[in-house]
């Protein structure tokens, strides 16, 4: 479970937060959508999430572990998968995974193993000696996905993972997710893809300039505003904002 405690974030002279008073819970055993227009505080959220930005005011708990005061154990917790897949691109793919691996201390057997079955789902065999920079985005992307899980943790947290997947990776990914929700763990992703939400999430969030303007799931939505699509309840909420 992550825990949000009235969490905000403020740039420059605090005239503008632009994550303002967050309070909410990503449930486990479920896959939590994370939308809003662009500019809305989605990512910044995903960074103090993660420990890569400190909030300016709340708490922020990963299985019950302060990512502030005790950011190691923290970040054991979950993997991260952010929206800019171009790191270690002077590294084969193999030997980025086994760096990986060896920071959160994977065996040499739960790591093969997990490879081999993550480099077939998305068919990425053939690739995995060749350096990251020869890829293009979507393998850049897989590989990304690769490392951030290869430690299994019980919480995933994923900025657009679908950006430049294929369909059939992009199937593969959205299976492990709904696979690892089923399993009782938690899922956050982030998305622009609408229909994703809709077909693949068990509850969403809305933000819009930095404020939470919807937590629930989308049979509560859509029972708020019946007989509309998912894209125009959004748009209205966003624009009454």
């Amino acid at each position: 479970m992550i825990r949000l405690n009235h969490v905000s974030k403020i740039y420059g002279d605090g005239s503008k937060k632009a994550v303002d008073d967050l309070s909410w819970d990503i449930e486990d055993g479920k896959i939590t959508g994370f939308i809003g227009p662009n500019g809305a505080g989605k990512t910044t959220t995903l960074k103090m999430i993660t420990g890569i930005l400190a909030p300016s005011e709340g708490t922020i708990e990963i299985n019950g572990k302060d990512i502030q005061k005790d950011p190691l154990e923290a970040k054991r917790q979950f993997g991260f998968v952010s929206d800019d897949p171009d790191a270690f691109l002077r590294v084969r793919g193999i030997e980025y995974l086994n760096f990986m691996a060896d920071i959160y201390g994977v065996g040499t057997e739960e790591r093969q193993r997990f490879i081999e079955e993550t480099a077939k789902r998305f068919e990425m065999e053939e690739n995995l000696s060749s350096r990251i920079m020869s890829y293009s985005h979507g393998m850049r992307q897989k590989i990304m996905v690769m490392g951030a899980l290869i430690h299994k943790p019980p919480v995933w947290i994923l900025d657009e993972p679908l950006t430049g997947l294929d369909p059939r990776s992009a199937h593969e990914l959205k299976q492990m997710m709904r696979e690892h929700a089923d399993a009782g763990n938690a899922v956050l992703f982030s998305t622009h893809v609408l229909e994703v939400a809709e077909k693949l999430c068990d509850r969403i969030a809305i933000i819009h300039h930095g404020r939470q303007v919807y937590l629930g799931t989308l049979e509560e939505l859509k029972a708020a505003y019946p007989d509309q699509t998912l894209e125009n309840i959004f748009l209205e909420i966003t624009e009454h904002a």
